[in-house]
């Protein structure tokens, strides 16, 4: 396995502020691109696309497509993860985000329903169909990029960079929409909490036309970067697999299960306080289905207060992770947010100050939660067949997390008269299967990355029908 002393594989690699920016970067231009759209699914898309239906049907089919995306990301994850392990990191990882930068931009581009009918929606779920395949392949690869490369006891630390982007790219998001809202506010005696007509006509699609401007800077970040040696050293060694997605489902099916669970919690809790919640605080207190009657802008303004709290606790989060363990560190976070979700009414039950609090209790479990998964879910792959174990596990997860929460949480809100009690218990309930797949699990932190590799042809049960696998050529 030791190359030897000219080999690529020992010459010098990336430095850490380059795997750190690199890692970071391109999920916060994903994370962006997916913010603007769950942002325009919430307050322009239910009008422009689904202009025939009562309010609620129009939210719940905007969702619907919002949710679409979560489908084609497994997907995504087969088709980068098997370019990943076999032709390596950085060419993907340049492939994934430009696949979801020229889908966002097309947004930008699309007719509304007035203009071209059913041809604009079928458009619309297209290119979030290209969004969540882009996706699909870009955390795993990042997550790769900054573990592959990290000193072995700041892994978790190191892992926690490309988790930075989700909280970064809602602030830049987000923020982007309450600059046009403000340049482009509500006309006199209109409710300022709906979009102006400007603001419906043009002014949403300038965060979609904005991320073409952030996809270039992310490209030539990405293009500087070198293959990790662990990666250059199992290339070297004959380990490439012909068919990482077979060796993955056959030697490996209870760690993609395990990793699956790990993940769920997080993604309800993070789609419920990004996407529901901001349907939530905005609905008014006398509709049919009655929320918290907030502005457009207030609301967000909370959300934006919470979410630093996010980006705070992931980085947190990855120190305790590498001291204590993965594991350990999200049992007791688990727990917490089984308990987070049976508080809810309660808290906002205590008017502003309380729904305050509420975001922020809740964004800071999200980084809590979210933070050692940059590690954890890498780390139960081995090398060969690491992006695409960790990327379908990461992606599965979204289809059982992220791809319906907002569509229950909107079935619940609506079946308790407007009180988010169902959703919290729904939220506890996700968090407690979470919480046993953690304790059936083990600890992987003082794994080292480079172990567990199995020569392809040594005809071992693993490797059987993988005998005339050979490496691939840089």
């Amino acid at each position: 396995m030791s190359a030897p002393a000219t080999s690529p594989a020992q010459a010098p690699a990336n430095s850490r502020s380059r795997v750190l920016v690199a890692s970071l970067i391109g999920t916060t231009i994903e994370f962006y691109d997916f913010y603007i759209y769950a942002t325009a699914a919430v307050l322009v898309f239910p009008s422009l696309f689904f202009p025939n239906s009562d309010p609620t049907t129009a939210l719940l089919s905007s969702f619907a497509v919002f949710g679409a995306a979560m489908v084609a990301r497994p997907i995504g994850a087969i088709v980068f993860g098997h370019l990943g392990d076999r032709l390596g990191r950085k060419g993907t990882l340049v492939a994934s985000l430009l696949t979801m930068g020229i889908a966002t931009f097309l947004i930008g581009m699309l007719p509304t329903y007035e203009q071209a009918g059913w041809i604009a929606t079928a458009l619309l779920v297209l290119m979030r169909l290209a969004q969540g395949f882009a996706l699909g392949g870009e955390w795993s690869g990042a997550a790769l990029v900054a573990t592959e490369n990290a000193p072995k006891n700041k892994r978790a630390l190191y892992g926690t960079f490309p988790q930075l982007g989700a909280p970064l790219g809602f602030i830049i998001g987000n923020g982007l929409f309450l600059i046009i809202g403000a340049l482009l506010p509500s006309s006199a005696g209109a409710d300022p909490s709906q979009p102006s007509e400007a603001f419906l006509s043009w002014g949403w699609r300038i965060p979609f036309l904005f991320s073409a401007v952030m996809v270039v800077i992310g490209l030539w970040v990405r293009m500087r970067l070198v293959e990790a040696p662990v990666f250059s050293k199992t290339r070297e060694a004959g380990l490439v697999r012909k068919l990482p997605l077979a060796t993955v489902f056959r030697s490996h099916w209870r760690q993609l299960l395990l990793g699956t669970f790990f993940m769920l919690a997080t993604y309800v809790l993070f789609y419920l306080m990004t996407t529901f919640s901001l349907s939530y605080g905005r609905t008014a207190t006398d509709a049919a289905v009655p929320g918290l009657g907030y502005s457009y802008t207030t609301f967000v303004l909370m959300m934006i207060f919470g979410v630093l709290f996010f980006a705070a606790f992931t980085l947190i989060s990855g120190p305790l992770a590498d001291k204590y363990g993965r594991r350990a560190t999200l049992i007791w976070v688990t727990a917490a947010i089984l308990v987070f979700g049976l508080v809810w009414v309660p808290l906002i039950g205590m008017g502003t100050l309380g729904v305050v609090l509420w975001l922020v209790l809740g964004f800071t479990l999200m980084g809590m939660t979210f933070g050692p998964m940059g590690a954890l879910l890498p780390e139960l792959f081995p090398t060969s067949v690491r992006y695409t174990g960790s990327g379908i596990s990461y992606n599965v997860s979204s289809i059982l997390g992220a791809a319906v929460a907002p569509f229950i949480a909107v079935a619940l809100w609506e079946a308790a008269d407007g009180s988010p009690w169902l959703v919290g218990v729904y939220l506890s309930s996700m968090a407690l299967l979470t919480l046993i797949s953690l304790l059936i699990g083990k600890e992987t932190k003082d794994i080292a990355l480079d172990e567990g590799e199995t020569p392809v042809g040594s005809g071992t049960t693993a490797d059987r029908d993988e005998a005339s696998a050979s490496p691939v050529a840089p």
